[in-house]
């Protein structure tokens, strides 16, 4: 069987843009939703600080190995697409805080934060571990400033209502709902090696992760990878009709904060991501120090589940990691560029060149000094740019 395609190239174009081969009603809601989206970006475009790419600017150019300097102008602008710690910065109290301008967009996944960042319009989003290489794979020029790791897995293989499933073995013979450009694709491949199978043993139907739990509940597909609050829905809505989900077995647990790279270029807004990541991440431990108060803002006013399935969600998490040193990641991030350069047929890269460097150690410090000021009872300091 193979990939669900309707024209030559198989998964990818030859520009390396995957072609997407759902049913007509699909095809016609994915074209009304990008419609809607470019729209969305032309405005982005005409607001105050959302420049193009090539746009002249007053800031000094930083070379791509300069050391980036600690100081910037507090009117510096960034315009960052990272919804969850945006919301955590508000109940944290720190986004009043922030030592420059945001512009937040309510932009996440690869899909999206691809597309910002090719009209200019987006420096940093909040993705999983396959959109920087996707990016890279289809000529966009993208670095990773930060690294994300959780305790456990992210994902789950959910199954449309009906389908039995035991253990991967069983994916054969299956249609499952498959993203390129995204995390759950990697997944999707991994699982596949892990369980013996190739992709001609199942078809893979390309849909944007948006779409899977609508093709689970149309049974367009057999089997998707869901997480979070969306596998908690789809499971407390259809679990009666026999729907279900079991652990894949394999690493999906990094995550990754990227920017364009023409955004380190200047001065001011590399010297503003590097404070970002230190504020990102104070917030990533508030909430995971604040359970209760997460819990009741986040996952029930605003995603819509009870107390006990957002704690339920905190708890098969974990506490967030922040690792000083990104050579696991790399390792781990080039394994992924080989699996999908392999199923894709793009040109293998070498990871460790969209990893920015200098800004390695950052998400550590700011780890070890909250645990530091914890374990003394007293709160860290601050000044303009550090927490």
């Amino acid at each position: 069987m193979g990939v669900a395609a309707g024209r030559p190239g198989g998964a990818w174009a030859p520009q390396g843009r995957p072609y997407f081969q759902p049913r007509t009603e699909v095809h016609l809601r994915t074209f009304i939703d990008r419609k809607r989206f470019l729209l969305v970006l032309a405005a982005l475009v005409a607001l105050p600080g959302c420049k193009r790419e090539g746009d002249s600017s007053a800031a000094a150019r930083l070379a791509p190995d300069a050391p980036i300097p600690a100081e910037f102008p507090r009117e510096t602008r960034l315009s960052i697409g990272d919804p969850t710690v945006q919301k955590q910065l508000q109940l944290s109290g720190d986004i009043d805080r922030l030592p420059f301008v945001v512009d937040w967009q309510n932009i996440s996944g690869g899909p999206q934060t691809v597309e910002a960042f090719r009209a200019g319009v987006l420096d940093a989003g909040s993705v999983g571990d396959t959109p920087p290489i996707h990016a890279t794979f289809t000529g966009l020029d993208v670095k990773i400033i930060a690294v994300h790791v959780r305790e456990r897995p992210v994902y789950e293989l959910a199954t449309a209502p009906g389908v039995r499933l035991s253990s991967t073995r069983d994916l054969r013979g299956k249609k499952i709902a498959y993203s390129p450009g995204q995390a759950q694709g990697a997944v999707v491949q991994r699982v596949l090696r892990s369980a013996g199978l190739s992709q001609q043993d199942v078809t893979l139907v390309q849909l944007s992760s948006s779409e899977f739990k609508e093709a689970l509940t149309s049974r367009q597909v057999d089997v998707a990878p869901l997480s979070g609050t969306i596998l908690q829905r789809y499971l407390n809505e259809y679990r009666a009709e026999g729907a279900s989900s079991i652990a894949h077995g394999v690493r999906d647990n990094l995550s990754f904060l990227y920017v364009r790279t023409a955004a380190l270029e200047s001065a001011d807004k590399a010297a503003a991501l590097r404070a970002y990541v230190k504020w990102r991440t104070r917030a990533q431990l508030w909430a995971h120090a604040h359970p209760d108060a997460w819990i009741e803002a986040y996952y029930v006013k605003d995603q819509g589940l009870t107390a006990r399935e957002g704690r339920f969600l905190i708890e098969t998490a974990g506490k967030p990691q922040h690792p000083g040193d990104w050579t696991e990641a790399i390792a781990l991030t080039q394994e992924t560029v080989d699996l999908l350069a392999e199923a894709s047929g793009q040109k293998r890269f070498e990871a460790r060149t969209i990893f920015d460097l200098r800004f390695q150690t950052i998400g550590a410090e700011v780890a070890g000094a909250a645990q530091g000021a914890a374990s003394t009872d007293r709160p860290a300091t601050a000044d303009r740019s550090t927490p």
